[in-house]
């Protein structure tokens, strides 16, 4: 490990990167993770690429997330603290992220999270995750759980699947005027928005995704219009995360997306996975999407998602939907 990868390496240190210093960290943690990170360096060794040569952030090497379904993904040696793993089918093979410091995930999800929405103490934090909550390695829940007990409030937790429950709550609530943030899969608050429609004044609702064949494929827009229409507010928002991320990012509404200064979102060519995009002070550039998460020094930071989007001059970005086949791609490309 060189000296530079050693100055980064603080928790504060790499949280609170700055546009002026993203490139030199970037480059810092990818000489780290070549060097310590076996599936990363044998990925690039196969892709012939020279880390001699890697002097900025778009010639840095992308790995498939799909990785992270057949391959142990860690940057150096060491026994995880905690095993987060997608959600899936019987017939499906999910998503493992071995995590080395769980203070490290704890950090970055509460520094972004006052960083667009203050101090969770300011709010009542409500969380209706059911098919996340059966399982016991969802880094959602975690995220949701500690935000909770940030939050303080006595209303703040999960609430399974008692609907009644949750609008009884939601109702004392608003007429309390508290500030509340309800955080929900797809499908739940679909579910909630059907059978207790009323107006919201001091509620944001926060949608994660997630329909995982309880109901119809929706778009997120056509979503995002029921929960409009049917709590009469103007805007939904939208947390962008995953399994093999430890950051997120995180949109106030219409879809886009804001990532933390340690995250950044890439748009790769899809018939070309090495061209890689930054945002142009110009151009709207569309594709497959790359992410940088520099939360994942213990795993691989430089991730290429089955994800399509599109990246805007400011660099807020866009979920259009996912590439065709994307289990398959990427991963041929080393067999260990």
């Amino acid at each position: 490990m060189n000296s530079s990868v050693k100055n980064i390496t603080p928790l504060h240190n790499l949280l609170s990167v700055t546009p002026q210093n993203f490139t030199e960290t970037a480059l810092a943690v990818f000489n780290f993770q070549y060097s310590q990170n076996a599936v990363y360096n044998r990925f690039c060794n196969v892709l012939y690429i020279d880390p001699l040569k890697i002097n900025a952030v778009n010639k840095i090497p992308f790995l498939p997330i799909a990785f992270f379904k057949t391959h142990i993904v860690t940057t150096t040696q060491f026994e995880a603290a905690a095993i987060f793993e997608s959600s899936g089918t019987t017939q499906t093979i999910n998503s493992k992220h071995l995590v080395k410091e769980i203070a490290l995930y704890e950090q970055s999800f509460s520094a972004a999270f006052r960083l667009f929405y203050g101090n969770p103490a300011d709010w009542c934090i409500i969380a209706i995750l059911p098919s996340y909550l059966e399982r016991n390695n969802s880094s959602l829940v975690m995220m949701a759980d500690k935000l909770i007990e940030q939050s303080g409030h006595a209303k703040s937790g999960f609430y399974l699947n008692n609907l009644q429950k949750l609008h009884d709550t939601i109702v004392q609530l608003e007429k309390q005027q508290q500030k509340t943030l309800l955080i929900g899969v797809t499908f739940a608050l679909l579910d909630f928005a059907e059978q207790f429609p009323m107006p919201l004044q001091y509620t944001t609702i926060m949608e994660t995704g997630g329909m995982k064949g309880r109901r119809e494929e929706l778009t997120r827009q056509e979503v995002h219009e029921i929960l409009c229409n049917n709590f009469k507010v103007n805007k939904i928002h939208s947390e962008y995360g995953m399994t093999e991320l430890l950051s997120q990012g995180y949109s106030k509404g219409d879809g886009i997306f804001n990532c933390p200064p340690w995250m950044k979102v890439l748009i790769r060519e899809d018939d070309d996975p090495l061209s890689v995009q930054l945002s142009s002070y110009s151009n709207i550039v569309s594709g497959a999407v790359n992410v940088i998460d520099f939360a994942n020094l213990y795993s691989c930071s430089f991730i290429a998602t089955d994800d399509v989007g599109k990246l805007y001059p400011d660099e807020s970005f866009e979920i259009l939907g996912r590439l065709d086949n994307s289990d398959m791609r990427g991963c041929s490309l080393l067999a260990l």
